[in-house]
């Protein structure tokens, strides 16, 4: 196991007496209890730690916190795996398992390397100009490359064994962040008596100050804040996102920490939390600077090398050169001393030093090169030199670290996630947050409170100088992309990937700026920010989903008979989120056999089937009748009670939503039936249109799905199965006439019965209180009905052409479908002008019409692509598609419904259906899609 040779001192956050093991990229280390990942790989001596995107350069630490953009590491479990994690967040524990990433074979000799010697002909959007061609095959030549080489880390195909939950929480004030200002304005308010909440992304509170020497006065506020009741600390929690409504979005990492998961604590937390006001106070991120190779291992945030030496007792380095434009590096040198390594010199590219950065040199002891800069990092196997230019001299100083320091920047990201745009303040060289929204407010450093002022002199580095890291952008990338035009800030940020990777720009965003700002002549302000979105850092699905996964996400619904149905020979089948019995199978029988005769039993005699998956609704009000007949296509207001219709509803865009049943029980009483599939979203239509469209209109709706339970009972002898079980007075035709409601009494129970078919035999719907439902069902069966499945249910629809999900596709018209004239009446509905649009009434639109196999016996498979040519390798143009297809009991052969360009119009024209799956050409000929009875006879039978 290797030795933790650069340990230099006792960290604040560490425990000497307590040895962690892990390992990285397979090799056995050791660290301390309070390590990260990235504290205890430089304390054994690995600067090593990634790999770049784009030109698989050496990389590694640069920074110390969310910042990190080059220590990306795969964090493994057993059964689980996390790409992507920052090895400068990733706690240590106890046999922690970590690889790299974006190498191959290892990460020490990668083969992608050779992408940097060929940088020079893969600049910025070279993929843009280089991967197209005057056809879709030229793409697709390239693209399983580019898919190989798109993106960083691998993610788990495994199922993620973790638990993860959602907190909902409230708080008179909000804190995001940790450090000193975010202590001082929870105490403040905790003294007020509010009730608080602060979050801090690290294991303890206290900021910044915690990589400080000094840290007593960071614990004495912690201490005074925990001193509250009503204070609520949340530790290891990021928050990434600021919504409407004052409300804050955070991941706790409740056990990434652990060696072992509890099973009965979730892995991460997501945490939704209101607040009546949000203080920010996320402090600032320093910012690197540009030189030639400032990528290379060894090149590090000097706040970041004074942190890893602070916090955690480990030196970046033995010999270290510190380049800034500010005066906080010179701390770094102080501290850097103190802990006995060497500083071989500052160098600033200040002219003139401020009085606090003279005193600071003169205490280190140390040369300070003024007006200077660093022109390139020496590299060979390992940092060995920075070469800088003063005056016009160069020189080489021997290093094995460069601590940089560009200045520093608010972390402004959660405060512009609510539309805001930051500003530019000029004498500090920053961009500060935007005015804030009623409620929140913005402390420390994140208001610029505090912050060193770095000179930003608009001068060009080296065009290897990479800006951003993480996107391995360099000033060239930025120079091309002003050459050819992309000189907006967003387009910069699309056209070179700025600011594109999980680190989201924190330390590049400004630099980029900045150059493009010395090229095009304007100001920093003039030139703008790019737009930050939530999240602030990466966040897992896991997280985002909490314990909605599996059948958390998607419940299986259950109808009153479902119990019997399993226990009776039913092939269960999904049905968006119900189980529904495709078919009762019997004894040598299979599914197909089944559903054949059951559709035969339905025919020749009485079946019945579970409906209850229907969307029922419930209108009631003095407007429901001017109100539905808004909605729905079909007339409503003519609508006597008793009777009932089919209904269809369009979207405001003139295409079919959803097609069920009206029926009117009173003068301002409605009941309506909706599809399985769209039941929710009618709903939703109708709340939307009661609420804001018409909020004027006197009507109330409720869903009764689930309150009732629904049972079609079908054929020709449907009627007198009925009157045996309630009467025959109840079932006499002159009362209860087709297309009607009527509340008929079965063994003391009411069930709302519905004359309407959609099998075309003589049928009725009974919708039953959901706990009698079962009940009826088993008397329906000792009657003699044969129960059927939705497979059977599909045969008998589509022998009489009634259109269901398949042709409601979200794509076709009334008119397409056949049902104009449902859609024609006189008074305004929603949908009613735009389906007059051109495009929906163009004739060659495809329409619904029928197919049968030129053969007689041919299979004709559902969404199979009909053309007029037989040969598939070159049919000719698509004139549609297959919607509905099966094998008719009462055709005795193959049937189709089909949406065909043309229509009815092609009727008796045979063309080819190809199912290019199964290799399959089916000569078909083109039917009326009313298969069965055309004369409707048989619902009066």
């Amino acid at each position: 196991m290797n030795k933790q040779g650069w340990r230099v001192g006792a960290g604040h956050a560490v425990d000497e007496a307590r040895p962690v093991r892990f390992t990285f990229d397979g090799v056995a280390y050791s660290g301390l209890a309070g390590d990260t990942l990235a504290s205890a790989l430089m304390a054994n001596g690995v600067r090593l730690m990634g790999r770049s995107f784009k030109y698989h350069r050496p990389r590694g630490l640069v920074g110390i916190g969310a910042e990190e953009p080059n220590a990306l590491v795969a964090v493994r479990r057993p059964g689980f795996c996390e790409p992507n994690t920052r090895a400068t967040m990733a706690e240590l524990y106890d046999d922690l398992d970590a690889i790299s990433q974006n190498r191959w074979p290892s990460l020490r000799f990668d083969m992608g390397a050779v992408n940097d010697a060929l940088a020079p002909f893969i600049p910025a959007g070279f993929y843009y100009k280089t991967f197209m061609g005057p056809t879709r095959k030229a793409w697709m030549a390239y693209e399983w490359m580019i898919r190989r080489a798109a993106g960083l880390g691998a993610a788990s195909r495994e199922p993620d064994p973790s638990r993860y939950e959602k907190m909902h929480a409230h708080a008179d004030c909000v804190v995001v962040g940790g450090g000193e200002a975010g202590l001082s304005a929870a105490i403040e308010a905790a003294t007020a008596g509010e009730r608080v909440i602060i979050i801090d992304e690290a294991p303890a509170l206290g900021g910044w100050r915690l990589r400080e020497r000094e840290v007593n006065g960071a614990q004495a506020l912690v201490a005074t804040l925990r001193g509250f009741d009503s204070v609520t600390v949340l530790t290891r929690t990021t928050a990434f996102g600021l919504y409407d409504g004052l409300q804050i979005a955070a991941v706790e990492r409740a056990q990434d920490h652990l060696p072992a998961f509890d099973a009965h604590t979730p892995r991460q937390r997501l945490w939704l939390i209101r607040g009546k006001r949000i203080v920010l106070a996320c402090g600032a991120q320093e910012q690197p600077t540009q030189f030639k190779d400032n990528d290379r291992p060894g090149v590090m945030l000097a706040g970041a090398v004074r942190g890893y030496l602070n916090q955690y007792g480990v030196a970046a380095g033995r010999r270290a050169v510190i380049v800034t434009n500010n005066d906080s590096a010179y701390q770094t040198a102080l501290d850097l001393r103190a802990a006995g390594l060497d500083v071989a010199a500052v160098v600033d590219a200040r002219e003139t030093l401020s009085e606090g950065a003279a005193k600071m040199a003169r205490d280190a002891d140390v040369e300070v090169f003024a007006g200077a800069h660093v022109t390139r990092a020496i590299y060979k196997g390992g940092l060995r030199a920075a070469e800088i230019e003063q005056a016009g001299r160069i020189r080489s100083l021997p290093c094995d670290l460069i601590a940089m320091s560009g200045g520093w920047t608010p972390a402004i990201h959660l405060s512009t996630h609510l539309g805001g745009k930051p500003v530019y303040d000029e004498a500090g060289g920053f961009f500060l947050p935007p005015k804030p929204r009623p409620g929140i407010e913005y402390r420390g450093a994140m208001a610029g409170e505090g912050l060193d002022r770095a000179e930003r002199p608009l001068r060009l580095a080296h065009d290897r100088a990479f800006v951003d890291f993480q996107g391995d952008v360099t000033v060239k990338d930025v120079k091309l992309a002003h050459r050819e035009g992309y000189r907006s800030v967003e387009h910069l940020k699309r056209y070179t990937t700025l600011g594109m990777g999980t680190d989201q720009g924190k330390t590049s965003n400004l630099a980029g700026l900045t150059i493009m700002a010395g090229l095009t002549g304007k100001s920093v302000a003039e030139t703008g920010v790019t737009t930050f979105r939530a999240p602030y850092t990466p966040v897992s699905i896991g997280a985002l989903g909490g314990m909605d996964a599996g059948e958390r996400l998607r419940p299986v619904r259950r109808t009153p008979m479902q119990d019997w149905h399993e226990m009776n020979g039913g092939a269960m089948g999904e049905s968006g989120l119900w189980r529904r019995p495709k078919a009762y199978v019997r004894d040598g029988e299979t599914v197909l056999s089944a559903q054949i005769r059951e559709a035969r039993a339905v025919r020749g005699g009485v079946g019945c089937v579970d409906v209850s998956t229907l969307g029922k609704i419930e209108a009631q009000g003095p407007d429901a009748a001017e109100f539905l007949d808004r909605i729905y296509a079909s007339p409503v207001k003519t609508l006597k009670v008793g009777r009932a219709r089919y209904g269809l509803m369009l979207r405001e865009d003139g295409v079919v939503l959803d097609d069920g049943t009206l029926a009117r029980l009173g003068p301002n009483h409605y009941y309506l039936t909706t599809t399985t599939a769209q039941a929710a979203n009618v709903l939703a239509h109708m709340e939307y249109h009661a609420q804001v469209t018409w909020p004027e209109m006197r009507v109330s709706l409720v869903s009764v799905s689930d309150q009732y339970g629904a049972i079609a009972v079908a054929g020709p002898q449907s009627k007198a199965l009925l009157s045996r079980l309630a009467g025959e007075e109840a079932f006499d035709d002159a009362a209860f006439p087709y297309a009607s409601i009527k509340i008929i009494p079965f063994g003391g129970v009411s069930v709302r019965v519905l004359r309407m078919s959609y099998s075309g035999e003589r049928a009725y719907e009974l919708h039953v209180p959901a706990d009698a439902a079962l009940s009826l069902w088993e008397a329906l069966i000792d009657a003699g009905a044969t129960p059927y499945g939705t497979e059977a249910m599909a045969i008998l629809r589509i022998e009489k052409g009634h259109v269901a999900g398949a042709e409601l596709d979200g794509r076709t018209t009334a008119a397409d479908l056949g049902l104009a004239k449902l859609a024609s009446k006189p008074t305004d509905f929603i949908g009613k002008r735009m389906q007059a649009r051109p495009g929906l009434v163009d004739a060659a639109r495809p329409s619904l019409v029928g197919l049968m196999p030129a053969d007689g016996a041919s299979r004709i498979r559902s969404g199979a692509q009909i053309t007029a040519g037989q040969d598939a390798r070159n049919p000719g143009p698509m004139l549609g598609h297959v919607t509905s297809a099966c094998f008719s009991p009462a055709m005795e052969r193959p049937i189709a419904l089909a949406l065909l360009s043309g229509g009815l119009q092609r009727q008796g024209e045979m063309l080819f259906a190809h199912y290019p799956l199964r290799d399959e050409t089916v000569a078909v000929t083109v039917v009326s899609p009313v298969f069965y009875d055309a004369e409707g006879a048989r619902l009066h039978a």
